[in-house]
């Protein structure tokens, strides 16, 4: 049985503060339980999340089944079921992840469940989109678009990288095809949406940008002064087309399969890389592009 629990880390590694302990076996052991996610009536534990923007008093887990809700009382040290909702079907369908939407006042989570991807209301606890056969295999990582509420990236093990518009659910706004092996996590840059991380277990990263669907979609809005100099200054012209989508890099440092890759929360053009050998590899977003965006 797996299962889940809510831990509180030490109070010398909370606030900011970046300096060792000196004893670390004792600052281990200092590890505080909280409460456990009691799921024994619903099964194995296949993900936990955070409420995205709200005080941390709101869990979402999926177990075999089940989309559970948690709400954690008396000072994070109690959990309790406040609501739940069944994955109905042919067969036996199990959960395999999910992801909890930062739009919509957080009333919204995305789950998937073999080639599947389907959109919940926590408000009612109903269904309220499904994308059938989203991948032709397994569905490996979801993530959203920070910046348009309705996009969200998916990768699986036919080896693609999808980017969907859930009020659109027939066909992908966007495919990459780059991996040549199951793609294991997607995450979008949470500063500039056109930047997206992906990692395979082709044992590459490989980093694009998608500025065609993203929230800024360079030279999307020009005047009819602009249209009036470049009629004078053809030259100019050329800075006004919008960029295109391309691959900025592909990283190769690892040499096992890449299961995570994630940015920094504190730095936009930093991200790390994890692999199934233990390699920890950091990465910077190129200073050309960088500069690109920023001006």
């Amino acid at each position: 049985m797996t299962c889940a629990a809510v831990w509180r880390i030490p109070k010398e590694l909370q606030g900011g503060n970046h300096e060792s302990p000196d004893d670390t076996s004792s600052n281990a052991q200092s590890l505080e339980l909280l409460c456990h996610l009691d799921s024994t009536a619903h099964g194995n534990m296949a993900c936990v999340t955070w409420e995205p923007l709200g005080d941390g008093k709101k869990l979402l887990s999926l177990a075999d089944n089940y989309l559970l809700i948690w709400d954690l009382q008396e000072s994070s040290t109690k959990s309790v079921l406040s609501s739940s909702a069944t994955l109905e079907g042919k067969g036996q369908l199990r959960f395999t992840l999910g992801k909890w939407s930062p739009h919509h006042n957080c009333t919204q989570v995305a789950t998937a469940n073999d080639t599947a991807i389907r959109g919940w209301d926590i408000r009612s606890m109903r269904q309220i989109y499904c994308i059938e056969n989203a991948h032709g295999q397994l569905v490996r990582d979801l993530d959203f678009n920070p910046n348009k509420q309705y996009y969200l990236a998916s990768c699986g093990d036919d080896c693609k990288v999808k980017f969907w518009d859930t009020r659109n659910i027939h066909e992908p706004v966007k495919t990459l095809e780059e991996h040549s092996h199951w793609v294991w996590s997607v995450r979008y840059n949470h500063s500039h949406d056109q930047l997206v991380l992906t990692g395979s277990s082709d044992s590459r990263v490989i980093l694009s940008n998608m500025v065609s669907i993203s929230s800024e979609p360079f030279g999307h809005l020009v005047d009819d002064e602009d249209l009036s100099d470049q009629e004078d200054n053809p030259q100019e012209e050329k800075t006004k087309e919008p960029l295109q989508d391309s691959i900025i890099g592909t990283y190769e440092e690892h040499e096992d399969s890449v299961y995570a890759v994630e940015w920094s929360s504190a730095d936009p053009w930093l991200f790390a890389s994890l692999s199934y050998d233990g390699r920890l590899v950091i990465n910077r977003v190129p200073r050309a592009l960088k500069y690109n965006i920023l001006l």
